[in-house]
């Protein structure tokens, strides 16, 4: 399809009358509302009139209590509840500041002194030697732990502090991060 000059001089006067993009598309035939929006701003027309039967607004029905969005009608004591408005998939949870975390982990200050005989090499370590890494790997000084560590656990008492959260405190450290 193309806009000839009698096609433009058409869609200038359906669009002036008031017509929607979909029903001067009908009109032309051939040619869809895109076409005709497209068309229009390129000629940049404007200043549309008013469409002969507008609409008149009907008298609203009075609120309850609270409306589903959580606004009181006036008068009416507003609810603690906030507004919420449009999807509200990706908004932000708010989560109370978190209590602080008690002691569990081994502070830096807590140190452990392994004695230089128990210092493993990944050679020496056995399923009973605690695996925890200290130093640089790249340095020669670097070493294991190397105290016994529990049945299953991979590190010794110490280290297992250091290297394990109890479960409720992820939990609510995951809680947080989605509030945020």
């Amino acid at each position: 399809m193309t806009w000839t000059d009698e096609r433009v001089e058409l869609l200038k006067k359906l669009w002036i009358d008031g017509l929607s993009a979909s029903q001067i598309a009908t009109e032309l035939g051939g040619v869809t509302r895109n076409a005709v929006i497209g068309k229009v701003h390129r000629l940049s027309l404007s200043g549309r009139a008013k469409p002969a039967s507008a609409p008149t607004a009907r008298a609203r029905k009075p609120a309850a209590a609270t409306s589903r969005t959580g606004i009181a009608p006036r008068g009416a004591a507003p609810t603690a509840r906030p507004l919420v408005a449009g999807n509200t998939a990706l908004k932000p949870m708010v989560q109370a500041a978190p209590e602080p975390r008690r002691a569990m982990r081994a502070e830096a200050s807590d140190s452990v002194v392994v004695p230089i005989s128990l210092h493993a090499t990944i050679l020496t370590l056995t399923e009973q030697t605690c695996k925890w890494p200290i130093g640089d790997p790249s340095t020669e000084d670097f070493h294991f732990c190397g105290q016994r560590s529990g049945s299953g656990i991979p590190y010794c008492e110490y280290h297992s502090r250091i290297a394990y959260q109890p479960v409720h405190d992820r939990r609510r450290e995951r809680k947080v991060m989605v509030g945020t």
